[in-house]
């Protein structure tokens, strides 16, 4: 009788998902010889130690609290290190959603972005991180690139003001996205002189409108789609709402019925029911479309694909017998949703 537990269960995750999604963690990689650990972990700006962290290193974690994250975390590595391995392998046991590294160097970068995207594709980590000039071609990677951030008397590096942007969107919720966000604290930037270029390039950027220094568009560095990964993949908004529905899912299945329940169809029915009670409910948040079907069910295809693999001949079979095959320990999903994303463009033609 496992209904009624795994719908309580989707249905807490569906009803809180708009207030989870303004509270995301963010990792920090800081540079920094004051103090022997490896990392600390703070849930607000009150519970910093300034005796274990130089200046520097202070300011970026306040920085990325200007955005309200859930928790940033403070991975410390020496001052001269130059192996990224030891710090990425401690990240790659905690959880987190967006990554920023203040001091990267040149050399470092292709290293991080290729653990991002291995992370991302290999163990179905849903992590993310901005980066400084780093043209990913990634939904897990976060290009900014605009340089010369001047706040009060002191002027950041694109790197440098990469803590900034994590704790923003980490601290976004579902109702908004980051295009035209403004960063009051900015009092001048060097401006793109191709902005659109730059957006459609994957670059995050920030432009001046004459009277506010602000998010362009927020766009991760993805620039070639395919018939799976759509230009929906783009947008920093319609990925973490991606992210998040991925999570919800795996950790309920993992829980609930990794190695407890017996596969077939019935009980694939019972897991589908669940989902699709919680695609229920995110769309009476808007956070999926309520005008939409949005469902899960069993993938047909993918089934009838792993019967024929091992020498089973399906073409007798139709779809419902095929449902009812399940394959061995697989449970193979398919459906459709459609993620709302903000409004952001505007065409209006009045006619004469």
């Amino acid at each position: 009788m496992g209904l009624p537990e795994i719908n309580i269960e989707f249905k807490g995750k569906a009803v809180s998902a708009i207030s989870r999604s303004a509270m995301g963690i963010v990792s920090l990689v800081l540079k920094d010889d004051t103090g022997t650990f490896d990392a600390k972990e703070y849930k607000n700006i009150e519970e910093i130690e300034s005796a274990d962290w130089n200046a520097k290193n202070l300011d970026f974690i306040k920085k990325a609290f200007l955005g309200i994250p859930k928790k940033v975390i403070c991975e410390r590595q020496g001052a001269d290190a130059t192996d990224m391995n030891a710090v990425l392998k401690r990240l790659g046991s905690k959880k987190w959603n967006y990554l920023a590294i203040p001091e990267l160097k040149d050399a470092e970068k292709e290293d991080v972005a290729t653990w991002i995207k291995s992370k991302r594709k290999n163990d179905k980590k849903t992590f993310k991180a901005v980066l400084p000039n780093v043209d990913g071609d990634d939904e897990g990677i976060i290009n900014f690139t605009t340089k010369d951030i001047k706040v009060g008397d002191k002027v950041y590096t694109t790197a440098e003001y990469t803590a900034r942007f994590a704790g923003i969107f980490a601290g976004l919720p579902f109702t908004r996205s980051s295009t035209y966000f403004v960063l009051d604290e900015v009092d001048s930037i060097t401006e793109s002189d191709t902005p659109n270029e730059d957006i459609d390039a994957g670059q995050l950027i920030l432009i001046n409108d004459g009277e506010n220094i602000k998010i362009a568009r927020g766009v991760n560095s993805l620039v070639t789609t395919t018939l799976v990964k759509t230009e929906d993949f783009k947008k920093i908004k319609v990925l973490e709402v991606m992210d998040m529905i991925m999570d919800d899912i795996r950790s309920t299945f993992d829980n609930n019925y990794v190695g407890k329940v017996p596969n077939i169809y019935d009980n694939q029915v019972l897991f589908f029911t669940s989902v699709n009670s919680y695609f229920k409910g995110l769309a009476g948040d808007m956070i999926l479309d309520p005008s939409y079907n949005n469902y899960a069910t069993v993938d047909i295809e993918t089934q009838r694909l792993a019967w024929e693999s091992i020498g089973e001949d399906t073409s007798t079979w139709d779809d419902l017998k095929v449902k009812l095959m399940s394959f061995k320990s697989n449970v193979f999903a398919g459906g459709n949703i459609k993620i709302v994303d903000a409004m952001e463009d505007l065409d209006f033609q009045i006619a004469i």
